[in-house]
């Protein structure tokens, strides 16, 4: 017997289109007690007790995109400007050390026959749309140059193309790897190059299929010798069977010269953003929670990553939280799952992971992490939308999270953009991919002279 998550026995029969909207508007009406934001933050979240509904709560903000001059609200002390726009769905960042910015222009690969999920997932599906994703994938990763460091990317070249659903990136040496949805590829690269004509070798498979979750982040560790992997569960929890979800849930790392790969680390239901922490030299990451237990389960959360770690999915979370959905469980496991180190608030799609370590970004940002909340949708009042920073003390979290960039959605609740990867530059400022907005901001301190300092020259 696989595992399953229980589903509602009507979103597994045929319905009729015209009852769509009444249950839609049923399942937003189906709102639960609130909580402070605070308790579902920090070490130790409040988790209530979990809530199912006849359907899955659904609130998604309308895209819209910004108008012109529109951008979104800087924290005190900062300011905010477009570093490059008219993009076709920024995802993910890269800055190379010539002073090059690299940006994954990307979307989900299409699904194999038979793997749509049925009624439920053409009903999500419908909903990332008007959230603005599964737009058809450029597929593309682009080379953005700010050679005067005024903080916009005068210089625009495709790098490379006809990749599939691209996402992370990392150069070792003088080669590129790229994380594409179903495999680890190489480039050769040469310093300053603006476009790489050559063909790609492929290092590793990465597991693929059905995609619920298609990215996959990238980071090399120090001498380059191993690549990490961040890989997304198959499903929300578990309810396609755990015959999808080989080497899913997962950070895998993989030999960059042999291609042999391993599980680093699992349990983790969709780990995106993924760093190296400077001051512990620990590798920590950003994982998306399961939906569908009620607004304010499960939280997001950034933690540590412990080699051989497991971490709870599917079948508990927030450590030994038994999922009574998952069937048959697994108590053996259970036991031993870690609770993570940072609840980042639930539904918030906290995606993008990045250290500051550089001090022209401000001295009351150091020695903490940047979170991208992409934004809710399975929630009753919407949850993330903005840019936070989280201090740090000796390595650990140590205080709730601080604003940096918000107002991606206006007034009337619509989203003018949504954050996704987080980079802080080498000029000490921040780049944040917007692939609502199509645009890469670029978040510096103010008062900081060192921001304003022009690269060195590219290719030099």
């Amino acid at each position: 017997m696989t595992p399953r998550a229980t589903t509602p026995r009507f979103l597994r029969r045929p319905l009729l289109a015209g009852a769509l909207p009444a249950l839609l508007l049923l399942a937003a009406c189906d709102q639960q007690p609130s909580l402070p934001p605070t308790a579902e933050y920090g070490a130790n979240p409040t988790l209530p007790a979990p809530h199912s509904s006849l359907i899955p709560t659904i609130k998604v903000a309308d895209a819209i995109g910004w108008k012109e001059g529109q951008t979104p609200k800087p924290a005190e002390g900062m300011e905010v400007v477009a570093f490059a726009s008219g993009l076709q769905h920024p995802r993910w960042l890269y800055q190379l050390p010539n002073g090059d910015v690299l940006v994954a222009e990307s979307d989900a690969p299409p699904k194999p026959e038979g793997a749509s999920g049925g009624l439920r997932g053409w009903v999500q599906g419908l909903f990332m749309k008007k959230a603005g994703s599964q737009t058809p994938s450029a597929n593309r990763i682009t080379l953005l140059r700010d050679a005067d460091g005024d903080g916009v990317a005068e210089q625009r070249h495709v790098l490379l193309t006809d990749l599939f659903s691209p996402f992370g990136m990392a150069l070792v040496g003088d080669q590129l790897y790229v994380a594409n949805a179903n495999a680890l590829m190489r480039f050769p690269y040469k310093e300053g190059a603006t476009d790489i004509t050559e063909p790609g070798t492929k290092v590793a498979d990465l597991p693929a299929g059905r995609n619920h979750h298609w990215t996959k982040s990238l980071v090399a560790n120090e001498d380059g010798s191993k690549l990490y992997v961040g890989v997304g569960s198959n499903s929300n929890a578990a309810e396609n069977g755990m015959e999808e979800e080989e080497n899913r849930a997962a950070i895998l790392e993989i030999d960059a010269a042999t291609g042999a790969t391993r599980v680093f680390a699992s349990g983790l239901r969709n780990p995106v953003g993924i760093d190296w922490n400077p001051q512990t030299k620990q590798l920590w990451v950003a994982v998306n929670e399961r939906d569908e237990i009620g607004d304010h389960l499960v939280p997001d959360y950034m933690t540590s990553v412990q080699e051989g770690g497991f971490y709870g999915w599917p079948y508990s979370y927030y450590g030994q939280h038994v999922d009574e959905r998952v069937e048959p469980q697994k108590p053996e496991l259970v036991a031993k799952a870690l609770k993570p180190d940072y609840a980042l608030g639930a539904h918030t799609a906290s995606l993008g992971l990045t250290f500051v370590d550089n001090p022209a970004f401000g001295e009351r940002f150091q020695n903490g992490a940047i979170i991208g909340q992409h934004g809710s949708w399975n929630r009753s009042d919407p949850s993330g939308y903005r840019v936070i920073f989280v201090p740090f003390t000796d390595g650990k979290p140590s205080g709730m999270p601080q604003e940096l960039l918000t107002g991606f959605r206006n007034e009337e609740g619509e989203a003018q953009g949504r954050p996704v990867g987080v980079l802080v530059d080498a000029k000490g400022g921040l780049l944040v991919a917007d692939d609502v907005g199509n645009t890469v901001w670029w978040l510096k301190n103010a008062a900081s002279a060192a921001s304003l300092g022009a690269p060195s020259a590219p290719g030099g």
